[in-house]
């Protein structure tokens, strides 16, 4: 078991180092470091070269980068040797994105004053950037046989070893790290780590234990206790947990592991006893926590989550209390509680973070998702019109709008939101498309047939071969009985896309039957029904009843029928009286 998520990563510092923004701040501390001059011995025009050299700097700083660099270019036109100006002029073209022309000054520092540190490192920086891995990797080599005493440069290089797959060159690497500055906890870690990668976990576990052996260490105490508890030696490793609390109380990982043996053992009584330690203890870091509770929420079957509930809510609710305000855990209960049917808690957590932080586009999302998920259709069209107003870029926001209304039966709203949206989302032609798709959904429903047609034009037009609009057009125009031609060609394009789609299949065999071609429908609407679930629906039974009776198979036809009407939930307004009509029809009762 791994419980990252917990450990502090002492290393973060060393790889902000590999920023190129770092420099900035450290480079004008030292600046007087790197301006070899000596105010006694200095002629009047090396003292000018100097201020302007300071000037350029001060602009720099500023970002005042045009001016600079014209100092710079005039100075080093004057002065070609003078390796400071190179240096700053490289770091300016850098920041202008500049690559080639950053590489060249650098470079050219660099072979000014080959002793410089900075120069080599922030070289080695631009080479990493534009992925000249070789490059770097060997001036990172030149700079640790030149600075030995340089820390970040080892980790640097391990770091690079490992992006060319060379684990066995980062390993030797941190053998140095260890000759030149000694073991820590860091170095052991990351052994561990890198012998892990190599496929040789007795080895990786070998060194922890040697380490241990001369250092006490809660972070290696409990990976060891991880190990032990992954082979259900449990005893042992609750007691390796406890020396690792003892240690370092509170610590997260053994808290976290201590409780995963309980779990297993299925003591449950104390499993519950150490989260509630972890969930309660304000330094502990909230993510860390959330991301154990949905871990454990997520492996749990419903049998644990029925019989655990009260404990499990605690356990939210501690961690809650513990961390009032964080958008985090208000996030992942705000989940829990949808999860197991309290909407109205999860609407509070959720509106609790939307309040809180009003400029969250992130806040506003997952409260206006909650309030679609759960049907609260009026509170979603307020709310959904609200965030787009304060993130107009958002359309989501209007979508969902248009949703809430159309739930509502509120078609005229549908339709403004849809217009609102194909003006504002020019770029986007997928939301341009769906508007245009919805307006031909209603627009076709409230009667306005012509208006329909031409919204799904609009829509084939951005996509000829979107299957909704296709089906629904095709389908719509076989209603009217009109362009059956038109309507075939369209709904064929569905089904040789979506040859499963039972509803495609029965528009396509449909339109076949109205064309008089009952022998092509039947084998369509067949595999609908029988293969891609047909005969859940009461519309496509009764099609595949209509075709069947055209072709005289009456027996079959009148036992689909009489699904189609167990089915039917008054969908099919006629559908008992056109079955009599039909049993009329060849004199049956």
């Amino acid at each position: 078991m791994d419980f990252v998520l917990f450990l502090y990563n002492p290393r973060s510092e060393e790889l902000i180092m590999k920023h190129f923004d770092f420099i900035y701040k450290a480079i004008i501390a030292s600046l007087f470091f790197l301006l070899p001059f000596t105010v006694f011995s200095q002629t009047v025009a090396e003292r000018n070269i100097q201020n302007r050299i300071l000037t350029a700097v001060e602009f720099f700083t500023n970002d005042r980068l045009d001016e600079a660099a014209g100092i710079l270019s005039e100075v080093i036109a004057a002065s070609p040797d003078e390796d400071a100006a190179h240096f700053y002029l490289g770091l300016i073209y850098y920041k202008q994105n500049k690559m080639e022309e950053a590489e060249s000054a650098l470079e050219t520092a660099a072979g000014l004053d080959p002793k410089n540190f900075w120069y080599k490192y922030r070289l080695a920086n631009l080479y990493s950037v534009t992925g000249k891995s070789e490059l770097t990797l060997a001036l990172y080599e030149q700079m640790v046989e030149a600075f030995p005493k340089r820390y970040e440069l080892y980790y640097d290089m391990i770091d690079l070893y490992l992006s060319q797959n060379q684990p066995e060159k980062a390993l030797e690497t941190l053998g140095h790290i260890e000759t030149v500055f000694g073991k820590n906890e860091m170095t052991a870690i990351a052994k561990f780590d890198l012998l892990r990668k190599l496929e040789r976990p007795e080895e990786a576990y070998s060194a922890l234990e040697d380490y241990n052996k001369e250092f006490s260490s809660a972070q290696i105490i409990t990976l060891l206790a991880d190990r032990q508890l992954s082979q259900y030696k449990d005893s042992v490793a609750l007691a390796m947990y406890e020396e690792a609390l003892d240690i370092v109380p509170g610590y997260a990982p053994a808290l976290v592991g201590k409780a995963e043996a309980y779990r297993m053992t299925r003591k449950y009584e104390r499993f519950f006893e150490t989260l509630s330690q972890l969930m309660t203890d304000k330094n502990v870091v909230s993510a860390g926590k959330c991301s154990y509770l949905e871990a454990l929420l997520g492996s749990s079957g419903p049998t644990f989550m029925r019989i655990f509930r009260n404990q499990v809510d605690s356990l939210v609710s501690e961690c809650i209390a513990t961390h009032p305000g964080d958008t985090l855990v208000n996030l992942t209960a705000g989940r829990y509680y949808y999860s197991t049917g309290r909407n109205d808690m999860a609407k509070e957590r959720f509106l609790e973070n939307m309040e809180m932080y009003p400029e969250s586009l992130s806040a506003a999302v997952n409260f206006t998702e909650l309030l679609m998920y759960t049907n609260q259709w009026d509170s979603l069209a307020t709310e959904s019109i609200k965030a787009y107003e304060k993130f107009p870029k958002e359309t989501g926001f209007l979508e969902m709008a248009s949703l809430a209304e159309y739930s509502l039966g509120n078609n005229t709203k549908v339709i403004e939101l849809c217009n609102k949206i194909i003006s504002v989302a020019q770029g986007d032609s997928i939301k341009r498309l769906n508007a245009y798709s919805t307006m031909g959904d209603i627009y076709y429903h409230t009667g306005d047939k012509k208006k329909a047609y031409k919204s799904y034009d609009n829509a084939l037009k951005i996509n000829p071969d979107y299957a909704p609009v296709l089906n629904n057009y095709a389908y719509y125009l076989s209603l009217d009985k009109k362009k059956l031609s038109k309507a075939l060609s369209m709904s064929k394009k569905t089904v040789d896309a979506n040859s499963d789609n039972s509803t495609y299949l029965d528009t396509y065999a449909w339109i076949l039957y109205l064309q008089g071609k009952y022998q092509e429908a039947k084998p369509v609407l067949k595999n609908a029904v029988m293969l891609y679930g047909g005969k859940e629906s009461a519309v496509i039974l009764d099609h595949y009843a209509e075709v069947l009776y055209a072709l005289k198979e009456y027996d079959l036809a009148f036992l689909y029928w009489k699904q189609a009407k167990a089915k039917n939930d008054g969908k099919i307004t006629d559908l008992d009286e056109r079955i009599s009509a039909r049993k009329e029809a060849i004199g049956r009762k």
